[in-house]
């Protein structure tokens, strides 16, 4: 059933977030005011695969969580970006290498029941190295995986993101890396 939608109000906002009291009703049930955040800027994020390399990872923490892992570069998309030149420039500004040929994988809502955040995952064959990276705070140490580690990687929950886990899961999933099951199993 769809449910009915009677308004909304702003709790907080900022450029980042906003959080809204939405006033909605389940047809025949129940009326009430449901938490939903808001996300201005959609993300994109980016699988980057060399088949002499592996995939291009990034190990961070993040303190919200206090939690070490690792993860895909990612990242907003700037007013009048499209989703593709978004995840190009967070490549490079996070890992200082050049994806080539990217291609869509899949655009999805994180937590559709609570917010309206969208990401759009891509996959880029190859990448140039140009330099350090611009933005050196986004993580401890830049890293090229082997897919096979890859996998043990997302299998030990050491890539603990969401973004960059599905990311790559759906990578495996689909046929857009190399089956190494037998590499670090």
């Amino acid at each position: 059933m769809r449910w009915t939608t009677h308004g909304e109000r702003p709790v907080y906002e900022s450029e980042w977030v906003n959080l809204t009291l939405v006033d909605v009703e389940v047809p025949g049930l129940a009326r009430f005011e449901h938490h939903v955040v808001r996300v201005p800027n959609e993300a994109s994020g980016t699988v980057v695969y060399d088949p002499a390399r592996g995939v291009l990872l990034l190990w961070r923490h993040r303190f919200i969580t206090d939690t070490w892992g690792w993860e895909i570069p990612a990242g907003r998309i700037d007013p009048g970006e499209t989703p593709q030149q978004a995840a190009e420039r967070e490549v490079v500004e996070e890992t200082g290498w050049r994806p080539f040929d990217l291609e869509p994988m899949i655009d999805y809502q994180p937590m559709n029941g609570m917010s309206d955040q969208k990401f759009h995952l891509f996959l880029a064959h190859r990448a140039e190295h140009l330099g350090p990276p611009s933005d050196p705070g986004e993580s401890e140490s830049i890293k090229w995986v082997p897919t096979g580690e890859v996998r043990a990687i997302a299998r030990s929950g050491r890539m603990l993101d969401g973004l960059s886990l599905t990311a790559v899961l759906y990578a495996l999933a689909f046929g857009h890396l190399p089956d190494a099951r037998h590499d670090h199993e």
